[in-house]
């Protein structure tokens, strides 16, 4: 059997931990809380977290063999990752902007759910999960929580409920998003 050495130079940074958030390892399982709120996180069982000094680190578990261990650079990488971004999410908190672009297109918000009217016969309404708000500013669908994923998620799912077209540009888009436009069609001169 080969043994993998891991690399991963996402993997090998500390994660700093800010004033207010603490973090409690419970085996695989990592705790962490802020002043927006807690998450956890289950880690890889071939990834060892730990806690010291006022930071949080992971790396990846010796003599690791099989087709396990071929993985096991990304998976050292993702879950320091993951864990960064619910440190900032407790800490900060993450916010996603979307655009409407079209004639008549407004969105409105219902209770704690956003409606979208975008060119269908209906008005659409998009119910938001547990730990994610929406807001509105000027026209800009503001998603906002503290889990990255979910945020990402959540700001994903209206965005296809129209996506950009390519032709005239209409539809729901991130803020700062570009759409390639595409030419339409030429009517030729006929002989």
């Amino acid at each position: 059997m080969t043994t993998f050495t891991a690399r991963s130079r996402i993997g090998k940074q500390v994660i700093p931990l800010p004033d207010g958030v603490t973090v409690a390892v419970d085996g695989q399982r990592v705790t962490i809380t802020g002043p927006k709120g807690e998450l956890s996180y289950t880690v890889h069982p071939l990834i060892v977290p730990s806690v010291a000094d006022g930071s949080l680190t992971v790396a990846p578990r010796p003599h690791v063999t099989g087709r396990e261990g071929k993985h096991l650079s990304a998976l050292w990488g993702t879950s320091r990752a993951r864990l960064r971004n619910i440190v900032a999410g407790v800490n900060e908190g993450f916010v996603k902007r979307l655009e409407l672009h079209g004639v008549g297109y407004r969105a409105a918000i219902k209770g704690a759910a956003l409606e979208l009217t975008v060119g269908y016969s209906h008005a659409v309404t998009v119910e938001p999960p547990a730990g994610i708000t929406f807001s509105l500013e000027n026209d800009v669908i503001v998603v906002s929580g503290i889990d990255a994923v979910l945020v990402g998620q959540v700001a994903a799912n209206i965005r296809a409920v129209r996506k950009p077209e390519p032709y005239k540009g209409k539809g729901i888009r991130y803020a700062g998003e570009y759409v390639r436009r595409k030419v339409g069609k030429v009517v030729g001169a006929s002989a």
